[in-house]
């Protein structure tokens, strides 16, 4: 029974530490409090982070992907090039807005870490980050749109397959490219 009571109690208050504990602790620590190291680095790499998921899965092939499935969907070299293009031109341009965007996040970080931030301020701030995540993710959404163009019908039914998506969300996708 000495040995009990003491093991309870230990094993109780351990407990309750571990449910008072946020989810957000150690994040306190991040460069910027808001973005992951991994998130960070994929913004500053142009990757695509699930921006243009409403297009890859309603049948909208993204560049990247068409280039590492090139050989399965039997792309001529004029759509590998203009594959490569697209991919090319998203990522240069993914890449300068997410800098911008781990720039705005920091900004609203720093504001809040002086504590220099009122309404005002902090409405321009999220405002400013809002604007370079929905261009970044236009960006995304577009290279979708124009890879839909390169694509024949063929082509794309191919990628909708290979990418695991069943057979169904090509039909929307037809409907729209002509």
């Amino acid at each position: 029974m000495r040995i009990l009571l003491p093991s309870l109690l230990l094993l109780l208050s351990t407990c309750s530490l571990a449910i008072a504990q946020s989810p957000y602790a150690g994040q306190q620590h991040r460069a910027v409090k808001s973005l992951s190291s991994e998130r960070m680095a994929g913004l500053e790499a142009g990757r695509g982070l699930g921006y243009a998921k409403a297009a890859e899965l309603n049948g909208y092939p993204g560049p990247k992907h068409v280039l590492e499935l090139a050989d399965e969907l039997g792309l001529s070299e004029t759509q590998r090039a203009r594959t490569r293009e697209l991919f090319e031109t998203m990522q240069e341009r993914a890449s300068a807005l997410g800098r911008e965007l781990i720039a705005a996040e920091a900004a609203l970080d720093e504001a809040f870490a002086r504590g220099d931030i009122s309404p005002e301020r902090l409405a321009e701030l999220v405002a400013a980050s809002a604007r370079i995540e929905g261009d970044l993710r236009r960006v995304h959404l577009e290279a979708h749109l124009g890879q839909a163009a390169v694509l024949d019908e063929e082509q794309t039914e191919r990628y909708v397959r290979l990418r695991g998506y069943g057979s169904g969300s090509h039909e929307h996708h037809r409907r729209h490219r002509n």
